[in-house]
Order: C-alpha cells, then structure tokens, then sequence
C-alpha cells in the first residue's frame, strides 16, 4: 500500500509541476551564481608561465655565462700541451684548416690544438695496440694477413677517428645554428625598426634566444663584442659567416657588411634575409621528408619483408609437415 501511496503521489501533476519548477529555478540559480564562485585563474596562469619563462631564461643565462668562460678561449696547459711541445706534433700532423674546423665547432683558443694533435698522434698507437692484442688472443686462430689487415684498419680508423668527431661536433653546431636563426633575424628585425643599434640588438637578441640555442646566442654574443672593439665593423660580419660556416648566415652577413656600407636601410634587407631564411629551413625539412621513404626501404626489407613471409607461409608450412603434401 505505501508503493502504491508513492506512485500515486509521485505521478499527481501537481507534484511533478512543483518538482519541475524547482529544479528550474535551482538550474536558474546556479547559472546566475555559478561566474561569481568560478575565480578567474587566466592571470594567475600567466603569472606562473611567465615565472616559468624567466626562470628557463636565467638557467639557459648562466649555462651560456658557463659554457663562454669554459670554452671560449681554452689556454694550452697540461700533458697534452707539453707532449705535443716536445714531439712537435703541430708541425708534424700540421693541418691548415684545424682552426676554421675548431672554431666552427666552439673550441677556441691554443688548448683544443693542443688537444687535437696530441690525439691525431696517440690514437692511431692506441687503435693499433689493442687490435694487436684482439689478434693474438690465443681463442682464435688467424691467417697472418688477416692479423696484418686488422690492425692497419685500427690504426687508419685512429688516425680518422679525432676528424671523425669534430665533424660530428661541427654538424651538431651547426644544426643548432640553422634552426633558430631565422627566429633570431625575426628578434632582430624588430628590435631594428624598434630604433635600436645594431649592436643592442645583437645583445637583446642573444639573450633572448638562448632558450632555443645557445650555440647561436654565443656567436651572436661575440659579434657583439667584436663590433664594439674592432676598427673595421666588417670583419666582426665576416668572422660571424666564418664561424657559423652556413649560407643562411654568410647572406645575412653580406647584408649587414653592404648595410654598413652604403647606408642601404637595415630593416629591408634583415625582412628579405628572413624570409629567405625561413623558407630554407622549410626547404631542409621537405629534403629530410622527401629522403625518408628510400632510406626505410632497406629496413623494410630487411624486418618486415621476412616477418612476412613467415606470416603468410607459416600455416601452409606448418600443414605441410603434419600432413604431407597431398595429406
């Protein structure tokens, strides 16, 4: 009898217009009061991206401040440095284009010299000696020409192995560069038409674009400085398309060089040269994207292609063997 009593109550339409009407007027309540409770967290995001940012900024600051006082200029001192003093091996192993390859890759100054040669000679010894040591473990017998073959490849790839790594250091570099350098023109376009000197530019932008690259706000760092000691404004330029060793780069230089000297309007040639540089750096990427079909062909046949055909042989070969091949 209650349910009954309850069913009853509960479908009288007095009832179920009081309980709609109240379940509006809650909806309606809530809607009116809902904004006044919901607090407004956009400046309080803003404020901690904004935190975020200045802290990744100072960290990046002081990794750059690190990396200039430590590989900027490295002094010749140490072993290596006497080693490569008393053998001569500057004038043995000379190479006319160490230092354009080392200051391409960072590493200024006489100790990355020093380095260098010191390893140019040591590792072919060291490839050689621990080939020589492989070849005649006594687990494995050899042909003696086979001995012989193994260890000139040791020490032809010790001798290659330090060019081998600073080209590797050089490409890292300049891929850093490449990337963010048509963001730094952009910096510096604006900073430019904003009425800054080109040398304050080059100051802003380099802070602001160690985030992305510090390689780059590096050499922005000491064409600035260059700037503000040479005589000749030029070579700072120069220096800049040298060290950076891309054509992105060496245009830009050209246009400062030729900004500087016929009074031409800056901002143009930096808007041209950034556009320039951008559609580059789309270039390389639809080279990059064009090359990756021929270069998974090979992996493809090598790790797909068998999974394959054991996929689809498998069960044929599997009833061959237990049935026979008319079974």
């Amino acid at each position: 009898m209650d349910f009954v009593n309850f069913a009853s109550r509960v479908t009288d339409p007095v009832f179920m217009t009081g309980m709609l009407l109240a379940i509006a007027v809650f909806a309606t309540v809530l809607t009116v009061t809902a904004p006044m409770f919901n607090q407004d967290r956009l400046d309080s995001r803003l404020k901690a991206v904004a935190d975020k940012r200045e802290e990744l900024r100072r960290r990046n600051r002081a990794a750059l401040e690190s990396q200039s006082k430590g590989s900027l200029r490295v002094n010749s001192k140490g072993f290596m440095n006497d080693f490569v003093k008393q053998l001569n091996l500057q004038k043995l192993l000379e190479d006319d284009t160490l230092e354009s390859k080392l200051t391409q890759a960072g590493l200024r100054g006489p100790g990355p010299v020093s380095t260098f040669y010191f390893f140019r000679f040591a590792a072919p010894i060291g490839f050689g000696l621990a080939a020589t040591v492989y070849v005649f473990l006594p687990e494995v017998q050899r042909a003696q020409i086979e001995e012989l073959g193994i260890v000139m490849v040791a020490i032809a790839a010790g001798y290659y192995a330090p060019n081998i790594y600073l080209m590797n250091l050089i490409q890292k570099r300049r891929e850093s560069i490449v990337q963010a350098f048509p963001d730094a023109l952009d910096m510096l376009l604006i900073c430019v038409e904003a009425g800054m000197s080109i040398e304050m530019a080059l100051q802003k932008v380099s802070s602001e674009i160690s985030t992305m690259s510090i390689e780059l706000a590096e050499e922005l760092s000491l064409t600035h400085a260059e700037l503000s000691y040479l005589q000749d404004r030029r070579v700072a330029y120069e220096n800049l398309a040298r060290r950076t060793n891309h054509p992105g780069v060496k245009g830009v230089a050209m246009a400062l060089v030729q900004a500087e000297r016929y009074g031409t309007p800056l901002g143009a040639a930096l808007r041209v040269m950034a556009k320039e540089n951008r559609d580059l750096r789309i270039t390389e990427a639809e080279k990059k994207a064009a090359a990756l079909p021929a270069k998974l062909t090979v992996p493809m046949i090598v790790f797909f292609l068998p999974v394959l055909f054991m996929v689809i042989l498998g069960p044929a070969g599997i009833k061959v063997a237990e049935y026979g091949v008319f079974g």
